[in-house]
């Protein structure tokens, strides 16, 4: 059986009011750590009277807090033989095209499987600044999107890297096939993004003081019958954050069941409806990299073409 997440419900006693958020949930919690906790309220996984807020907010007298703990990793990854298209390698990084399925780290449900376990087989040193389940791993997209990745093989390269996402040095363009006619040619989409109230394993966009701030722009590549092939550059790298912003404006990614379910059984046309629910994954892609390698200086662009059932349903179109 696979281990679930652990979700509790504190409220806050006068006693405590102006400690820090994670050193209360450290002292009242059996079992996290103080870094695991710390990594859950960044991911928006507690949430203070119905918000996120950060590490050091000083809880208050009757503060209700919702904590949604994963449960405690294993203490080693294990080296798995799943095969890698590796696009460039050196001794600082890699570069991936992730097909999708492949989970990016072992996490609740899938401890073993992932690109990580992959990784560890395949590479005799990783960076270990994310973590012992994360090794390499500086940034991440989702199970069922496909494309390029960045992975560190050592810490100083993980460093500079993650610097580079942070300052919003490194451009990543994916390509998106929505449903619906979008309007206007480019567009912008400025929103923040945070853990949904409703269902807990869903992002949503949300208003402050919740969420983090997001930002995605997109240009259409070509319009089609109930459908428009989109190139998205994303600012910002939220959870799910395509998949929520354009689902936000009416047009969510096709083939995604989470924030579009429903959308196929409204394609008239019977053949592409049933190319579409035959998919199996969401028609969004990690196409182009722009970044600097961490050790050289020299600027590196990286171009994954669209995996096999991608281009048969644009065909199909």
């Amino acid at each position: 059986m696979n281990p679930v997440n652990e979700t509790r419900f504190l409220t806050v006693p006068a006693e405590d009011a102006g400690s820090r958020l994670d050193s209360y949930l450290a002292s009242h919690l059996d079992g996290p750590s103080r870094t695991r906790i710390q990594r859950s309220i960044e991911d928006g996984d507690v949430l203070v009277n119905n918000a996120t807020v950060k590490s050091n907010y000083k809880v208050r007298a009757g503060d209700k807090i919702d904590i949604d703990l994963p449960p405690s990793p294993p203490l080693e990854v294990v080296p798995e033989p799943i095969p890698l298209n590796i696009v460039f390698e050196d001794e600082a990084l890699v570069v991936v095209d992730k097909p999708a399925g492949l989970v990016v780290h072992p996490g609740a449900g899938n401890w073993s499987g992932t690109l990580v376990n992959a990784l560890v087989y395949h590479f005799n040193q990783l960076s270990s600044s994310a973590g012992l389940i994360r090794p390499g791993i500086v940034h991440r997209i989702d199970k069922d999107t496909s494309g390029l990745l960045i992975i560190a093989k050592n810490d100083l390269a993980h460093e500079r890297l993650s610097d580079q996402f942070r300052n919003r040095e490194i451009s990543k363009i994916y390509t998106a096939l929505v449903y619906g006619n979008v309007r206007d040619t480019r567009g912008e989409i400025d929103a923040r993004i945070g853990r949904s109230v409703k269902n807990r394993t869903h992002m949503a966009v949300v208003k402050e003081p919740r969420g983090r701030s997001a930002h995605t722009s997109f240009e259409v590549v070509k319009r089609f019958n109930e459908f428009t092939l989109l190139r998205v550059l994303i600012a910002t790298g939220r959870t799910h954050q395509i998949r929520v912003h354009m689902a936000h404006i009416g047009h969510p990614v096709v083939g995604d069941l989470t924030y579009g379910s429903g959308r196929e059984n409204l394609i008239r046309d019977v053949n592409i409806r049933r190319a579409v629910m035959g998919l199996g994954r969401q028609f969004l892609h990690s196409a182009e990299l722009e970044f600097t390698h961490p050790m050289t200086g020299e600027r590196l662009r990286f171009v994954a073409p669209l995996p096999d059932e991608l281009s048969s349903l644009l065909a199909a179109l």
